[in-house]
């Protein structure tokens, strides 16, 4: 599961803001779950990959112990 625990902060005009959190109750979204969203869509829609804090190490990245 995701770390949800850095913040994004930005300005945009009231009307704007309103009309978007009245879309997101709408369809029964948070506007956090929405901005999540476009966030992984841009992201992907560009090429750029992550490993979402909070994921297990996959296990090709483990580092392997030496048997003696």
């Amino acid at each position: 599961m995701e770390l949800k625990t850095s913040r994004l902060t930005l300005l945009i005009d009231p009307a704007k803001k309103a009309a978007f959190e009245q879309l997101c109750a709408q369809q029964d979204k948070t506007p956090s779950q929405v901005v999540r969203q476009l966030i992984r869509e841009y992201l992907a829609a560009h090429g750029v990959s992550y490993v979402p804090s909070g994921s297990p190490v996959p296990p090709a990245a483990k580092p392997r112990r030496r048997r003696r």
